[in-house]
């Protein structure tokens, strides 16, 4: 998935959300010791920079060179491009070693990765016990009644031009399969549901739109879903262009340590 997210870098980083500090402040509440953390597809780094308030050392990783080309810096944060090619061993031995890491955290990308293959990795990775893996997804954007239901007409003409894997979002992470213990911060089949605040403008809704997976798989196959008349209407809605509205996205977490 490296080569479809390389084509949006920019947006993606100018346009999603950001997520609440207390989320790692919650997270950090649930790890023994505060040494190391691994976030894995970091992209630009926004969740790796929350986790370093947090932890003495940041690794995050990420398979689009055109993503950690845009990282954030960050003292205690290094990055690190990870390659599907390179082996298992290569990737503990380039975070840290087994029984290493204290927090693992995938912001928005799990339902990316090869599930066997990275849970495995976690739990040689984690320190144990006390190491915890957290990922979470978000998706939707309650505003106003006019404006939901605007934009749920939006949404639907995105539907065909999603990668199946994206399926596991919309629905909130409850298929996602998570071989983990809880730490109390939702489990397999019942993620826990948070939200993320955001003030933004109109123009800033639509960078975060633009950035969508499929808003760009669907212009290189010759169809413009943000067209004029599909802007004009979300605009309406939206009450102008100038207006600056508190958007909320609906979040989903699941968090747990190694079973033991």
């Amino acid at each position: 998935m490296a080569g479809l997210f390389d084509k949006q870098a920019d947006l993606y980083l100018d346009g999603r959300p950001t997520y609440p500090a207390r989320w790692y402040s919650m997270l950090a509440d649930h790890t023994l010791h505060h040494s190391l953390a691994w976030d894995v597809g970091t992209g630009n780094g926004q969740a790796a920079l929350g986790v370093a308030e947090h932890y003495e050392q940041v690794i995050g990783t990420d398979v689009s060179e055109a993503q950690l080309k845009r990282s954030l810096t960050h003292p205690r944060v290094r990055y690190f491009h990870t390659p599907l090619s390179m082996s298992d061993d290569e990737i503990i031995s380039l975070i840290g070693g087994e029984n290493s890491v204290d927090l693992v955290t995938v912001a928005q990308a799990v339902h990316w990765f090869d599930l066997p293959r990275f849970y495995s990795l976690v739990a040689r990775l984690l320190r144990k016990p006390g190491g915890v893996l957290a990922v979470w997804c978000y998706n939707g954007a309650a505003v106003s009644p006019a404006f939901d239901s605007a934009f749920k007409r939006f949404h639907d003409s995105t539907l065909p031009f999603w990668h199946p894997d994206a399926q596991l979002v919309f629905e909130g992470y409850k298929r996602l399969p998570f071989p983990f213990e809880s730490v109390g911060l939702g489990s397999e089949g019942k993620p826990l549901e948070l939200d993320i605040p955001k003030e933004l403008s109109f123009d800033g809704f639509l960078k975060m739109v633009s950035s969508w997976s499929a808003v760009v798989t669907a212009k290189e196959q010759g169809v413009d879903l943000l067209s004029q008349s599909a802007v004009q209407e979300l605009e309406t809605a939206w009450g102008g262009s100038k207006l600056v509205r508190s958007v909320i996205c609906k979040a989903f977490m699941l968090a747990g340590k190694v079973k033991l």
